[in-house]
């Protein structure tokens, strides 16, 4: 009960986190120089528009998994098998925007991806 409880309090963290309009990050030209660095909410679909997929795709497996583990809770079943899988997922595809550099990742981006990933870790552990 403990380990459902702190993936719990990990996944709304990153639902919050997901919602703030500083996680996806894009880089538009600029004419002068500089790119001109813009942040969304990974639910935004601006960035997905312009090919970063990694923060929507986040954002919905996010949902899925917090549907999971409530359906887990309120039926008393141990599904952390489904969770280890799909928080597994959700880890790569929030990494993915550092596939383009680090400047389109951001802090939020980053605090997400260890939330998603102590879930991962959680759902591996034996208490």
């Amino acid at each position: 009960m403990k380990k459902k409880i702190i993936t719990l309090a990990l996944l709304l963290s990153a639902l919050i986190l997901e919602t703030l309009p500083y996680g996806a990050v894009c880089n538009f030209a600029n004419p002068e120089g500089e790119p001109w660095r813009k942040t969304y909410s990974y639910f935004s679909m601006i960035p997905y528009g312009y090919g970063d997929f990694g923060p929507l795709i986040t954002a919905l497996f996010t949902c899925v998994l917090l549907v999971i583990l409530v359906l887990s809770l309120l039926l008393k079943k141990n599904w952390s098998k489904s969770i280890s899988i799909i928080s597994a997922i959700a880890t790569l595809t929030s990494l993915a925007p550092l596939m383009f550099g680090f400047s389109n990742f951001s802090l939020v981006g980053a605090m997400i991806s260890a939330c998603i990933l102590a879930t991962f870790v959680i759902s591996r552990i034996k208490f």
